[in-house]
């Protein structure tokens, strides 16, 4: 596929240039080089392989691939770790510590089972910093951050399922409703993001023009925290953190040289229509921010699968970063705006325009 070619190119690239780049510039690279020296002085811990991954992998490659998901960059991540060893072996990189990584995470990522999520609560925040060290990855950064309380929350659940408890394999998923009061209490005392006071009234003005209840525009700070240059691995970009096939679909352009998304204005309209749309369909706005996480068509054949009418319902068979997307949604709309999501009003259409 494209995207694979594109990454043995740019990998290719790195076994024959990177190295001397780096000696010729420590100062970029302060945690590989001692700045006096210049000569390797620590080494470089075994999660920063991801962002050495992503750091060659340019924005626009991601962007260009329609069909590009994070279960992707892992598969090639660790053909980066089967061809780069050597360079990897100079870089202090454990290789066989990263193989297990990628491992784990590939097989999170693709799970359903939310307690698994924190266990990458302490990479997540180690990669953190070395993201936003980089100019190239800090769009990453913007990304990740909006994410860690996935994490936290993950574990914090997970903690409170094991109180009293002894000699548990595996613990029951957190239900719906359990997740939904964690998700109350982390957002209970959270700010407003500063940035957000220049977006949210243009933006509620937008969603009103499009029929959509003007306090789902806080479904930005969920996706990006008001960040338009966030950048997801699976090349999602903007404040609504649209994939390129769909705001396509929404006649955004998205290009090298230019991408609609990353302009709040047009990137809201574009999710106040899909918001719409979905809302159509499903006739519920619990389902209606499941499919704009996970898709339409996964949510919608989840409910047919088991003859589900409810988010409840299908939640269990969800990707577990949905699974906690949607009561994410959901309390920050009831903090910001005082609503519950079952008190929404949407005009509705039966076409998509």
């Amino acid at each position: 596929m494209p995207a694979a070619k594109g990454w043995h190119a740019r990998s290719t690239h790195f076994q024959t240039g990177s190295l001397l780049y780096q000696r010729a510039h420590p100062t970029k690279f302060p945690l590989l080089h001692d700045h006096d020296s210049a000569t390797l002085c620590k080494p470089m811990r075994p999660f920063s392989l991801i962002a050495v991954c992503m750091l060659w992998c340019s924005p626009s490659a991601f962007a260009q691939e329609e069909a590009f998901d994070a279960d992707e960059l892992l598969g090639f991540a660790q053909e980066f770790i089967e061809e780069n060893g050597a360079v990897l072996d100079f870089l202090g990189v454990d290789v066989e510590v990263a193989n297990k990584l990628v491992n784990d995470l590939q097989t999170q990522f693709q799970g359903t089972y939310v307690y698994d999520l924190s266990a990458s609560r302490d990479a997540a925040r180690e990669l953190l910093p070395i993201l936003q060290q980089f100019e190239e990855t800090q769009d990453y950064a913007a990304w990740l951050q909006s994410r860690l309380d996935y994490f936290d929350v993950a574990e914090q659940l997970q903690k409170q399922a094991t109180v009293g408890k002894t000699n548990v394999t595996r613990l029951p998923s957190p239900t719906p409703q359990t997740q939904r009061r964690a998700w109350v209490t982390v957002v209970e005392q959270r700010p407003v993001p500063a940035v957000a006071n220049k977006y949210i009234l243009p933006l509620k003005k937008i969603f009103t023009e499009e029929r959509v209840p003007p306090q789902l525009v806080w479904v930005a700070e969920v996706e990006s925290s008001f960040n338009p240059k966030a950048r997801s691995p699976a090349g999602a970009v903007g404040l609504f953190q649209l994939m390129p096939a769909t705001a396509r679909s929404l006649d955004l352009s998205v290009g090298v040289l230019r991408d609609e998304r990353t302009n709040p204005e047009k990137s809201g309209r574009a999710a106040a229509k899909y918001l719409r749309y979905l809302h159509d369909r499903f006739a519920d706005w619990r389902l209606a921010l499941a499919a704009y996480n996970a898709g339409e068509g996964r949510v919608g054949g989840l409910l047919k699968r088991h003859n589900a009418k409810t988010f409840d319902e299908i939640a269990h068979w969800l990707p577990s970063e949905t699974q906690m997307y949607v009561p994410k949604v959901e309390a920050l709309v009831k903090k910001r705006e005082g609503m519950n999501l079952a008190d929404l009003r949407s005009q509705t259409r039966t076409n998509r325009d």
